[in-house]
């Protein structure tokens, strides 16, 4: 077994060994393994003192912020309270200064009572009960020995939790899922008691002793939680259901939040009544000893029992599941299923174990999580992925985000600088047209490099960079300008000069000078004075002023069919290409620019109409830089980076490739169209070559793009369509990119006969296209 060691965060003591319920589908007494006749009903002080030792040693040595500890049985509570407080007080003792105790306990009900919740209470302990529904349901198994219901105890144990003062001790609901009971009414019996949580549980099989399935239909289990599914979406999610919240969350891109799907390693032990120390005890159910390791807490650190090679077996991801479930579209959500679920006696030489096996309940989960996906992919996708003037809108709400996560974080601490300029910024917003124009500049594409890198350096302690509070101040005066505000704004110059982004550089002496100054919008202008200056001696700057002594405009293209576009190349911050920025260009350089540019979109426009227009409401900004084609910057979806180019036809491409990396890079910063990227590698179909996931997507989104130009480059990308929208990485927003890419090449090859005789290569990209590798105010 390979890989770094996994330590344990969790861990549940069996604090008494026997049960006061006789529960028909229990795996403890019910199941395979029958270890728990030899054991002591209740854990002994010895086995507490060492638990609470082991769990100190092991705190310390991975430097664990916390661990949960889960008080289970059999049925805790027949330990009775006052060794449930001895085990409390010893757990605590031994991580205080260490870690912080998440302290938990999941009982039955049955024994619940004011005396238990007081100690509950004054530990910390939070309570999570069985219930597997209405009475009808619950009856179904959860029994006396004599016969009896357990239900009228179990129900006044959640009325107890349910009152105030034992709210804040309530941990949720656990049920064991039977195909036997109506969902609804389960569902329904369930919300009745608002509780925290519901955490349904698939009863524990093996394909040795596999689930009851009546009528033999493969997907029972999966019909039965999708018509729970319904109903709880029919009433609007009236409490969180974790099994529901798993899947929703590795659909879209984010961790399993359950042992019993996804691909994250286990981190649990079980600590039995005797002390022996035990991986995850569903395992029972397989076979005799199959839950065992060998270790005590008397001899042995946890660290032992995570290098034990059944623990590992269920640390290794994606690497521990078998070849069928790696191969299966659905493993990032399913992780191959709930290990126990697994186990088949008698299995291949390969596997001695008997696990590496789909689930009993493959087709179950498969189908509830493609169900779930049917039923919650519309409302579940980003705006961002279906309209580009949501994409713009993410963008800006995400650099408004960030520059108040950077606020926050400073907390009192950017200086006068910085804390002026962040009052101003509020005065800008209070008039409409301040609130657009500080919109215009903070969507500029390159605020979020210089806040990015602010943000990285205040979080690492190494305080707000002098740069960024100029920035910031130079961003709300270039903002107070553009809306021809009457306020004067505080800025610092360096190096002689001073930029607002999107306007220009002020030319304010020496390449060494440096110091305050301030600036104020006047007569469709501004000035700009620093301490000393005579009145009227300042820079004045009048509307659309030309080049001159003290002012260096950035550069506007104006000639259409192309949109209007900033030719920035005085921006200190726009060198964020792979290849270097040019130096300041002549006005006859920059109006070669234009004539280019102007061409070139012609041919877009005449060629690919719907993506030129896309690109007109995208694109603000280009850079001119020294080699290479067209690229995308570093952050945010509106500048590109353009290279020197042969001519119309080149620069048109060099901008069409350069927009679809520009725009998928910018969704990947607001949305997950994939997850564990690299885990998997894919053939590409026009090279055949074998890729990461995030290439093979790049790539394929870049040639639909071109396609639309010259349909040669259409070759393979339907066959790569079909591999992403079938790859276990992508997520629900990237199966709905794929969508919009298939819609935008269907009828490609009619739309763009024309463009056939153009004198492109015939496979492959064009030589200069390199290879792809809410609303926050200020308050």
């Amino acid at each position: 077994m390979t890989g770094p060691l996994v330590p344990f965060r969790e861990f549940v003591l069996k604090v008494h060994s026997r049960c006061d319920l006789a529960c028909d589908h229990c795996y403890v007494y019910e199941h395979a393994d029958q270890s728990w006749s030899t054991r002591p009903r209740t854990i002994s002080d010895e086995a507490i003192s060492w638990t609470a030792r082991r769990l100190a040693e092991h705190a310390t040595t991975h430097a664990l912020p916390s661990v949960t500890v889960i008080l289970h049985g059999g049925e805790p509570l027949l330990a009775g309270p006052a060794r449930l407080r001895r085990v409390c007080e010893e757990l605590g003792s031994a991580l205080n200064g260490i870690a912080e105790l998440d302290l938990r306990i999941h009982t039955n009900g049955v024994q619940l009572s004011p005396r238990y919740l007081d100690l509950f209470d004054e530990f910390h302990v939070r309570v999570g009960i069985s219930l597997d529904g209405d009475r009808a349901a619950n009856d179904r198994h959860r029994l006396f020995a004599n016969g009896r219901s357990s239900h009228p105890m179990v129900m006044r144990a959640v009325a107890l939790l349910r009152e105030e003062r034992y709210r804040h001790l309530d941990l949720g609901l656990l049920c064991t899922v039977d195909i036997h009971n109506d969902p609804v009414a389960v569902h329904d019996a369930l919300a009745a008691l608002e509780p925290p949580l519901v955490d349904f549980l698939l009863p524990h099989a093996t394909w040795d002793d596999p689930p009851p399935r009546p009528g033999g239909s493969p997907t029972a289990y999966a019909e039965w939680l999708l018509a729970v599914f319904d109903r709880w979406t029919e009433l609007r999610r009236p409490m969180p259901v974790r099994m529901f919240a798993s899947v929703l969350s590795s659909l879209n891109g984010g961790p399993s939040l359950t042992e019993s799907l996804g691909l994250a390693p286990t981190d649990l032990v079980v600590i039995e009544t005797d002390g022996q120390l035990e991986q995850v005890d569903s395992l029972k159910s397989a076979y005799e000893g199959a839950a065992a390791t060998g270790f005590d807490v008397f001899r042995n650190t946890f660290d032992e029992v995570a290098a034990h090679p059944g623990v590992r077996a269920r640390q290794l991801g994606l690497a521990g599941v078998g070849e069928t479930c790696r191969r299966c579209p659905v493993v990032r959500s399913c992780g191959g299923g709930l290990y126990t679920h697994r186990y088949r006696s008698g299995s291949a030489p390969a596997d001695p174990g008997g696990f590496d096996n789909p689930s009993v309940y493959c087709a179950d989960l498969a189908a509830l999580i493609r169900g779930i996906e049917e039923r919650t992919a519309a409302a579940t996708e980003s705006p961002a992925v279906r309209a580009p003037d949501e994409l713009l809108a993410a963008h800006l709400d995400l650099t408004r985000t960030l520059l108040a996560a950077l606020h926050d974080t400073l907390d009192g601490r950017g200086g006068s600088l910085w804390d002026g300029a962040w009052r101003l910024a509020a005065a800008v917003e209070e008039e409409p047209p301040g609130a657009e124009a500080l919109d215009t500049v903070l969507a500029h594409p390159y605020t979020r490099t210089w806040l990015v890198g602010a943000l990285e350096d205040v979080e690492a302690g190494r305080g707000l960079p002098e740069a960024a509070a100029e920035r910031l101040a130079a961003t709300v005066a270039a903002a107070a300008v553009r809306a021809g505000l009457d306020l004067s704004v505080p800025v610092a110059y360096r190096d002689g000069g001073l930029h607002l982004p999107t306007l220009g550089t002020v030319l304010l002496g020496g390449p060494r000078d440096r110091g305050p100054a301030v600036v104020r919008a006047k007569d469709a202008g501004f000035l700009v004075r620093r301490p000393g200056d005579a009145p009227g001696a300042e820079p004045r700057i009048g509307p659309g002023e030309p080049e001159g002594p003290h002012w260096l405009p950035v550069h506007v293209l104006r000639r259409a069919p192309a949109p209007v576009l900033l030719l920035d190349d005085l921006d200190p911050l726009r060198d964020c290409f792979e290849e270097p920025a040019t130096d300041r260009l002549r006005a006859q350089e920059a109006d070669a620019w234009a004539h280019r540019v102007a061409d070139a979109w012609s041919l877009l426009a005449d060629a690919v109409p719907d993506q030129a227009a896309e690109a007109a409401r995208t694109l603000t900004t280009l850079t001119p830089l020294s080699t290479g084609g067209a690229e995308p910057g570093s952050h945010g979806p509106g500048a590109l980076g353009v290279g020197p180019s042969a001519g119309a036809e080149e620069l048109a491409l060099g901008l069409l490739s350069g927009f679809r990396r520009a725009k998928l890079r910018a969704l990947g910063e607001v949305t997950d169209l994939y997850a564990l990227d690299g885990t998997w590698e894919h053939r590409t179909p026009w090279g055949n070559e074998h890729v990461t996931f995030s290439r093979l997507l790049a790539e394929t989104f870049e040639r639909a793009g071109l396609g639309l130009y010259d349909p040669r480059y259409l070759t393979g990308v339907p066959e790569a369509l079909d591999k992403i929208e079938n790859a276990a990485e992508v997520t629900v927003d990237g199966k709905q990119l794929i969508s919009a890419v298939r819609k935008e090449i269907s009828g490609t090859r009619s739309a763009t006969e024309k463009n056939r005789d153009r004198n492109l290569p015939p496979s492959g990209r064009p030589s200069n296209v390199a290879a792809s590798d809410r609303k926050v105010t200020f308050e």
